[in-house]
């Protein structure tokens, strides 16, 4: 069996890795795929892994930002899109397709209908998640809006799934990574770490420019290819460990004892599977809002970044119960990667 998987994005940053860690699942299971990205997008989260992908328009419309214009320009540019599709579908005589996001799923999913295969969506905003639900079966993230919403209403099967991610995030040896870190660090302080994902956006730097400037007795990590130079600017301070992009994040995830970052995505999976309590920033990217601390309760607390050193001493002085938390969902997170091929693997068959 032979299965595209189509995916919104630039193919660097969280989209990209729930792509690529379906794969391996799917390598696993030995079934065959191939990564599909819009040919704008520079794809280094596979280039750097020698991975070879196909290239189709997946035009974005913003994802949970999505305004009507954005949503209306990226509409007129479905219709071309989703035939470019489904000829790419035929001529790789594909099984069937995976679609993996925003635009991804959009637009994998309905080039898939008109090519005559079967699809399976794995949806996380607005559009996407209504779209999917009309189209095949779905596959519901955390950050869709319909998470939480047990009587969904679509004639396709419908799951409630945590984001796949690599399990051996939870392997990291904090040995490994001691001698790389600057003198400034202090093995006697608690360390925490501020991440917004590969991309470290404007508010989660002034959160945690803020923290620092209110906190001198905690190791104060940042990680991630800052979106601007001006953000370097405003890490520049004493008491910040500035470690910029990092191949060594399940190492680090090891060594901190709490974790400041975005109310979405895989970082914040990544982060319960090693029980590491949380803090979400809200609104850092773009505005977005999940309500994620309702679907992880107890293992998370949420944070805006005037009241950020309140919330961070919060959960630091409140760890240990926050991290029995994470315990009821870091099984499950574990597993989401063999939950969601199962679900591909009934739905999407050879010779459909």
């Amino acid at each position: 069996m032979k299965l595209l998987i189509f995916v919104t994005g630039r193919g660097i940053g969280g989209d990209a890795v729930t792509a690529y860690n379906i794969s391996k699942t799917l390598k696993d299971e030995n079934i065959s795929s191939k990564v599909v990205l819009d040919p704008s997008a520079p794809g280094y989260y596979f280039k750097k892994r020698n991975i070879e992908w196909l290239k189709s328009p997946i035009p974005a419309a913003g994802g949970h930002a999505a305004s009507k214009s954005r949503l209306m320009k990226a509409g007129l540019k479905t219709v071309k899109a989703v035939l470019d599709g489904r000829k790419l579908i035929k001529k790789e005589k594909a099984d069937g397709v995976i679609g993996v996001i925003g635009g991804g799923a959009v637009i994998g999913c309905l080039s898939a209908k008109l090519a005559g295969v079967p699809s399976v969506g794995v949806v996380a905003t607005p559009t996407d998640t209504k779209i999917s639900l009309k189209l095949n079966p779905t596959l519901l993230l955390p950050e869709s809006p319909s998470f939480t919403n047990k009587s969904l209403s679509s004639k396709y099967e419908v799951q409630h799934q945590y984001s796949p991610i690599k399990n051996d995030i939870i392997t990291g040896n904090k040995e490994k990574i001691l001698d790389k870190l600057p003198e400034k660090f202090n093995p006697d302080h608690k360390s925490v770490l501020f991440a917004s994902g590969s991309t470290l956006f404007d508010d989660m730097a002034k959160a945690a420019r803020k923290y620092a400037e209110e906190n001198d007795d905690v190791n104060i990590f940042v990680i991630g290819a800052p979106l601007h130079d001006g953000i370097n600017d405003i890490l520049d301070h004493p008491n910040i460990i500035n470690l910029g992009y990092i191949n060594y994040i399940k190492d680090l995830y090891d060594l901190i004892d709490l974790a400041i970052i975005t109310d979405d995505g895989l970082t914040l999976h990544e982060t319960i599977a090693c029980n590491l309590p949380v803090v979400v920033v809200i609104g850092v990217k773009y505005g977005r809002y999940h309500g994620l601390s309702k679907v992880f309760d107890g293992a998370v607390i949420e944070s805006h970044i005037d009241d950020i050193s309140e919330n961070v001493n919060k959960a630091l002085e409140n760890k240990d119960e926050m991290k029995k938390a994470t315990h009821k969902y870091s099984n499950e997170i574990l597993n989401s990667s063999a939950h969601l091929v199962n679900f591909v693997k009934k739905h999407i068959k050879e010779d459909n």
